[in-house]
């Protein structure tokens, strides 16, 4: 005789597969799955904070971001990732002010500049990318970019080797709004058409 409010049997958690992921997708195909998520392609930016409180700010940072989006309209948030550790992550942990910029199609060369590991100092990665020092943030907003937004973190999250750098938007600007975006998808810079 059937028992109608059995429990249902759960089946056994995956064993720990050689790769060290138990759940049994690996490093190379959760890459392979993502990289058929396409996205826009963003540049974050900070400067570190003055050492003289009445001094001018220090040294600029940049990073490209594939992972940045929209939270909530009320109030208005976004959203970028950034790896634990990096350079971002440790100037956001001390600077609440930051700023992004939505890349171009023809800002090809200034999403990989920045994307580059063993890079070149960020002063020089600055150097000769044309841009203006945000009015809320004064972290560099690049010239002939779609959008450019302003933002003061409100929370960090720890997400795996991750931080979810959550910020309220303070400011925004649409300098080519009929520009077309650069998009990544499969591991590479795209165009739409």
């Amino acid at each position: 005789m059937s028992n109608a409010f059995a429990v249902p049997q759960h089946p056994e958690p995956h064993s720990p597969r050689p790769d060290g992921h138990a759940e049994g997708v690996s490093d190379d195909e959760f890459r392979a799955v993502m990289s058929r998520l396409a996205g826009g392609v963003a540049l974050v930016t900070a400067q570190e904070p003055a050492l003289d409180p009445d001094g001018p700010g220090g040294e600029d940072a940049g990073m490209t971001a594939t992972s940045f989006m929209s939270v909530s309209l009320e109030p208005p948030l976004v959203l970028v990732s950034v790896r634990n550790g990096s350079r971002m992550d440790d100037l956001l942990a001390e600077q609440p002010l930051w700023a992004v910029s939505l890349l171009a199609e023809g800002q090809r060369q200034i999403a990989g500049r920045f994307a580059m590991r063993g890079r070149l100092s960020d002063r020089l990665l600055f150097q000769d990318v044309a841009h203006t020092r945000g009015e809320f943030s004064g972290a560099p907003l690049v010239d002939g970019a779609l959008a450019t937004l302003e933002c003061r973190t409100r929370q960090r999250v720890t997400a795996g080797d991750h931080t979810l750098v959550i910020g309220l938007v303070l400011a925004t600007a649409l300098p080519r709004p009929e520009g077309t975006p650069l998009a990544y998808f499969r591991g590479r810079y795209r165009h739409l058409k």
